[in-house]
């Protein structure tokens, strides 16, 4: 069993935070795309981005960048603020939220999980939880200017 340090884990855990969100990338040579992060190798990075233009104002549906040519990886796309998400769920099940903000997760009665990607979890008490998290989205878009 290998160990990771937590400075790694917490670098794993704000990549993997990006995927489905929208990115700025830079490689090496100057090159710059803008799309939606839809997934990544963890062993050298590469990334795969959707619906994807670079800087001359070409479109492509998908593009693949190895790791190896990639400079940088901006968020573009706000994070949700799970934060306030936690403090609406603790006003409907008070004492019983947990949140973890250096992991982004929030964890409701000790079995319901929150994260930026939704709830996991079954029951009457996970759909509530749902619901709740289905209306944080809605409201959170609705304040986005378009």
């Amino acid at each position: 069993m290998s160990i990771i340090d937590i400075p790694s884990r917490r670098f794993t855990a704000e990549f993997s935070a990006m995927v489905d969100k929208l990115v700025a990338v830079r490689t090496k040579d100057g090159r710059e795309y803008n799309g939606k992060l839809i997934g990544y190798e963890s062993t050298n990075y590469s990334i795969v981005l959707s619906d994807a233009k670079d800087s001359a104002g070409n479109e492509y549906r998908r593009i693949i960048l190895y790791g190896d040519v990639i400079s940088e990886i901006f968020l573009i796309e706000e994070p949700l603020d799970l934060g306030e998400l936690a403090k609406r769920l603790e006003e409907r099940f008070p004492k019983m939220v947990k949140y973890y903000p250096e992991s982004r997760v929030i964890v409701v009665m000790n079995r319901i999980r929150v994260t930026e990607k939704g709830v996991e979890g079954s029951g009457p008490v996970a759909e509530r939880v749902k619901d709740i998290f289905d209306d944080f989205i809605a409201k959170a878009k609705a304040k986005k200017p378009e």
